[in-house]
């Protein structure tokens, strides 16, 4: 899913029970957290798209 910058469905996006809301888990750098804050960060090389039934089909 090259191209995909979708944060809802990045394996990434957790969900803090701290903060009560979901967050980016990656610990982005001074340049890419300036991306991402301008919103101009629109490939990011840290998304996996969250694929939960992966180990259901490798078990199959």
């Amino acid at each position: 899913m090259k191209g995909t910058t979708n944060c809802e469905y990045c394996i990434n996006y957790i969900y803090d029970e701290d903060w009560n809301c979901y967050q980016c888990d990656v610990n982005l750098d001074e340049d890419e957290m300036s991306k991402f804050l301008t919103n101009s960060f629109h490939d990011c090389p840290y998304f996996h798209f969250n694929d939960e039934y992966k180990i259901v089909r490798k078990q199959m």
